[in-house]
This record gives structure tokens, C-alpha cells and sequence, in this order.
């Protein structure tokens, strides 16, 4: 395989860029003209001595600007571990750097949408979860790798690098476009990686959780619901489990996704919108473009809807069963669980009812097993695909579960546990476990919704405790606010930053100058104002009690009133995307 470069050094002159390999016998150096563009292959001869040199630790990508081309490079990274031998990094910090040496040439319009911008990039980029191989491919599963051809195993990281899991595919054109500066870039995920080494029974082995976050569809919770017209689906994850001891490894894959057919669910400040079923759009035709994906990639398919089976989340389960039902595909099985009745009052031991229900299915799908020769022992044959409204809290709890379930038989196979061993009850595996997995949980929500996962007290300790509800409540409030009155921008910067939206340096005018109506500054003030006068009222009694009265009846009808108009006209106080027009159901 064609590795990357693994360290570099970044020299700046007023001219051009000037990126040297590091690595041990390396001699390469791309240059980057900040005036055209154009980048080259030159040697270290060609740096000029008073450059501006420091250490970089990777190239992100070029991405351009109203002010022009800028270049996204990492600073900072820190070693999460080593797979099978190869360093696997996490991206903590980055620079975004302009190819141009002023931005006096833009007008004072420019000049402030170029920083929004440029906020928009940073608040991805600060985003947690970006990771990096330099000589190993992260974007693919242990099984995919193996079936893999030898021309496929002389590719570049780029070329041969799953493109669903490239988050810097769209900054890394220029180079994907010119194959010698390959060796110059790899590609990043996004997500969440673990690595840990573990004993039981005085046997180490290492044991890995690797979720890999989809760039088509990507964005936040309420924004980017359901499936596009190419079958992608929004919040997809693929996570995978990896065991390793003495030579042989096992792996275990789950995914999970949005319910593939179009709806919607846009905020309107209500706390839990009313989810859209589009009445004018077909659905099988995305809904089967999904799943053929699936098949191929993964083999046969378990659907696990862990959706509420009563109120707004009714129809949407009755739309998906209706669906598997009308493709009538027997490599599709599909399985509604309502996990919040199921496990109401505190009642989280019924989860195992599910689990129970699965095992069959689950053995006969299997896992990825190859022996210390390299010799492949089982194939995993089918997966599930698990989901619940945002794809986050049910279905981590769910997920990790299974991969338990899955472990217990690899670790058996490996020959670290004995015949009749429980994980359960390797006390400190299972706390590396439990710990491990609610970090995941923790990292895909605030990559989807902003906070932390909810429910993660379960994947911790096993059991529903009072303290996490009351944090479930706390993140559920920051939701609320971030949802409503943040997450527009969040999709925007996500879009900006995969190339949804693309800045066209000539256009005088960008979508970011959108007129609020005058609803919206307006109602928000009568509604304050009623309202303190309400208040005002109360504390400052009148000289009777019925004048008291009237006045604390006129000002809190008014603040109800208006409060009334705010919710009925909530679409419009939201904060929505500016870039991209997202889909609007019928």
C-alpha cells in the first residue's frame, strides 16, 4: 500500500507555501502558489531561506473563500493507539491559513460574510472526532479489507478510502486530482476511536471500537432527517468492534441510520416537532437504492426500530414496516421494538427480551474471524441496522448489547475466555466496556445533536439511575435551545465544509442576508415587555385589589397572547440553514 507522509514542516514566504516531507529519507516538498493556485513538486533545494517555517502535522485540504483559496492544516494530534502496528491519530488542532496576504481588496459586505465563513469551517473543525492513519486505511472494515484485490492494495490512501467516510474529501480535490501529491494528504473520519488493552485470565489483548460517521447526508438532528433521492440516510454510523490476541482478530459490525424514507421533523420551538411523511414524493425508490447499498456492502440486513409505537412516532414505524413489507426482499428482516414502553419505569432488564429475540439471527450472521496465519475462519454474513428517531441513545444502548453478545463468542474463539466464562463478570473489562461505549454514545449525539447521549447512565453501570435522569433532563434542555436557536448555523458549516455549498468568489451577493420578517423582532419584545409588566404589577400593588388585578390581567394575557403567535409562527424563529434549501415535505 501507498502510505502518506507522516510529519511535516510548513514554510511560508509571501509567494507561495511551501510543505516539506519529514519523513526519514523523504525529500519531496509541494508547493502551493498563494497567487494561482497551481500546486507542484519541487525539492527542499527550492525553499528559500527566509521562509517562515513550522511543524505541521497533516494537510486537511484547500477550500476557497470570498476572500480567496485558504489552506486547512493540523497542528496538533494526540495517539489514540495502535492498530495492528499502525499509529492511528486524533486531529485536535488546526489552522486555517489564506492564500492571500490582505483582505482589503473586499468591500465591508465581503469582509463580514468571509468571517462568517471562516466560522463556519472552525466550528466544524472544533467539532470532536477527527482521525487519521498515515500508513494503515481506517475508513474500511477488517472484512472489506481482506476481500480486497491486489491492484486495490497498491492504491493510495486516497484513492482506495471508503469516500462515505471522508470528511475531508471535498477539501482534498486539488490533490485526489493529481496522483503524485497523493503521498502529501490521507483521508479523515469522523467519529469516534478506542483502544484499549485489556487482561483476562492473564492474557492481553486489545480490543477496539471504531465508529465511522457518513458524509452523505450529514448535518444535525432536526435539519437532515430520513434519506436523500440517492438512498443515503441521515446520521449514518458504522461501527465496528475489533478483538485482537496472539496473531488473531475478530470483528463485529453494527450500522445505524436514519428511517430510510423522506420525512422531516424541522423545529418550530415546540419541544418535540411533529415528524412530515411526505405525501408527494415516492418512496420505494430511495428506500430500495438504501438497502441495495446495504446488501452489497453488508450481506443481509436486521432492522431493529426502536421507536415509540404510539403518538408522533406511530406512523413513521408503520410507514417503515409497510415499506420492508412492500420491497418483499429476504435479505431484509425488520423487527419494531418500543423500547420506551418496554423499558418504562426504570424496567431496563427487558432490554434482554430484544436481545433474546435477535440471538438466533445473530449467531447465524457470525463475525469476521481470521487465525494468527491470516487464514480467514468466518465471514460476518448479515448486520443490524438499528435505529430510533435520532438514531443516538436507544439505539447506542441496543448496539452495545449486541456487541457484547458478539465478544463473548469471539473472546472464546481468541482463547482468552474459558468455556463457560461470562464478560460480565471480568469486573475490569467491564468497566472498560460499559465506559467505552458510552463515550460513544457521547460522541456521535454531539456530532448529531449538540449535547452529550442521554440514557448513558445505563451503558456505564447496567442499571437506570435517578442522577442520570436528572443529566438526561439537563441535556435534553440544551438540545432544546441548541436545536432551535443554533443548529441553522451548524448546518450550514457542515455543508460549507463537505461541499454542499460552494463560495463563489464573483458572486457579490451570498445567501447569508436573509430578511427576518418583523414578526420576528417585533413579537419577542411586545412578549418581554407584557410580561415584566406583569410582574411589575404584581410586586407594585394598586390602591385596590381589583385595580391590581385588571392590570396583572391585561399585561399576562398580552404575554400569553404573544407567546401564542410565537409558537404558531415558530418556523420562523427558529434558526434555519442558509446555504442549502433543505427539502420541505408536503
Amino acid at each position: 500500500m501507498a502510505t502518506a507522509y507522516q510529519s511535516f514542516n510548513l514554510h511560508t514566504t509571501p509567494e507561495k507555501f511551501y510543505i516539506e516531507a519529514c519523513d526519514d529519507g523523504a525529500n519531496d516538498v509541494l508547493a502551493i502558489d498563494r497567487v494561482s493556485t497551481e500546486m507542484t513538486l519541487t525539492g527542499r533545494k527550492d525553499v528559500p531561506p527566509s521562509a517562515v517555517t513550522r511543524p505541521i502535522c497533516g494537510i486537511m485540504g484547500t477550500i476557497r473563500m470570498v476572500a480567496g483559496m485558504y489552506l486547512i492544516v493540523i497542528t496538533k494530534r494526540r495517539k489514540v493507539g495502535d492498530l495492528f502496528g499502525h499509529a492511528v491519530w486524533k486531529a485536535v488542532d488546526f489552522d486555517v491559513i489564506s492564500y492571500k496576504k490582505t483582505v482589503l481588496h473586499l468591500t465591508d459586505t465581503q469582509m463580514q460574510d468571509n468571517k462568517t465563513f471562516l466560522s463556519m469551517i472552525n466550528n466544524v473543525l472544533t467539532t470532536d472526532g477527527f482521525y487519521f492513519a498515515t500508513d494503515y486505511d481506517i475508513t474500511h472494515t477488517l472484512q472489506r479489507l481482506s476481500n480486497t484485490s491486489p491492484d486495490f492494495q497498491e492504491m493510495s490512501l486516497l484513492e482506495r478510502a471508503d469516500q462515505r467516510f471522508v470528511w475531508n474529501g471535498n477539501l482534498l480535490r486539488e490533490f485526489i486530482a493529481q496522483p503524485e501529491l497523493h503521498k502529501f494528504a490521507f483521508p479523515v473520519i469522523h467519529g469516534f476511536i478506542v483502544m484499549k488493552s485489556c487482561c483476562i485470565n492473564g492474557k492481553i489483548f486489545d480490543w477496539i471500537v471504531i465508529s465511522r460517521r457518513s458524509c452523505f447526508r450529514a448535518g444535525v438532528r432536526y435539519y437532515v432527517r430520513g434519506i436523500d433521492s440517492e438512498g443515503h440516510a441521515a446520521n449514518f454510523v458504522e461501527t465496528e468492534q475489533i478483538a485482537q490476541y496472539n496473531g488473531g482478530k475478530a470483528s463485529f459490525v453494527q450500522t445505524r441510520g436514519s428511517m430510510p424514507f423522506f420525512w422531516s421533523q424541522r423545529p418550530n420551538l415546540k419541544y418535540k416537532p411533529k415528524p412530515q411523511i411526505s405525501k408527494t414524493t415516492t418512496h420505494l425508490d430511495g428506500f430500495q437504492r438504501h438497502f441495495d447499498s446495504q446488501i452489497i456492502t453488508y450481506g443481509k440486513q436486521v432492522i431493529l426500530n426502536l421507536v415509540n409505537q404510539k403518538g408522533s412516532e406511530k406512523p413513521l414505524e408503520q410507514t417503515f414496516s409497510k415499506m420492508v413489507s412492500n420491497l418483499a426482499n429476504g435479505m431484509i428482516k425488520y423487527i419494531a421494538f418500543d423500547f420506551h414502553k418496554e423499558c418504562s419505569r426504570m424496567r431496563w432488564d427487558r432490554l434482554q427480551i430484544l436481545v433474546d429475540a435477535v440471538s438466533e439471527m445473530q449467531d447465524d450472521y457470525g463475525y469476521f474471524l481470521v487465525d494468527s496465519d491470516g487464514k480467514v475462519l468466518t465471514q460476518q454474513e448479515g448486520t443490524f441496522r438499528s435505529n430510533c428517531m435520532d438514531c443516538l441513545d436507544r439505539t447506542n444502548v441496543i448496539q452495545s448489547l449486541l456487541a457484547r453478545r458478539s465478544l463473548q463468542s469471539q473472546l472464546q474463539r481468541l482463547g482468552v475466555l474459558h468455556v463457560g466464562q461470562r464478560i460480565e463478570e471480568q469486573a475490569n473489562f467491564e468497566k472498560i466496556y460499559k465506559n467505552a461505549w458510552a463515550d460513544n454514545a457521547n460522541a456521535c449525539a454531539k456530532q448529531y445533536a449538540g449535547t452529550g447521549a442521554l440514557k448513558t447512565d445505563f451503558t456505564r453501570t447496567g442499571k437506570r439511575t435517578q442522577w442520570g435522569l436528572v443529566m438526561d433532563g439537563w441535556n435534553s434542555m440544551i438540545r432544546y435551545y441548541k436545536n432551535n436557536f443554533s443548529d441553522g448555523f451548524r448546518q450550514d458549516s457542515i455543508d460549507l465544509f463537505l461541499g454542499n455549498y460552494a463560495v463563489d468568489e464573483a458572486d457579490a451577493h451570498t445567501p447569508l442576508h436573509v430578511q427576518k420578517d418583523w414578526k420576528f423582532l417585533t413579537l419577542p419584545i411586545i412578549m418581554v415587555v407584557a410580561f415584566s409588566m406583569c410582574i411589575i404589577c404584581l410586586l407594585m400593588a394598586g390602591d385596590t385589589w381589583t385595580e391590581t388585578l385588571a392590570y396583572v390581567l391585561f399585561w399576562g394575557s398580552a404575554s400569553v397572547t404573544t407567546a401564542a403567535i410565537i409558537l404558531f409562527n415558530g418556523y420562523e424563529f427558529v434558526d434555519a440553514p442558509k446555504l442549502v434549501q433543505k427539502e420541505k415535505l408536503d
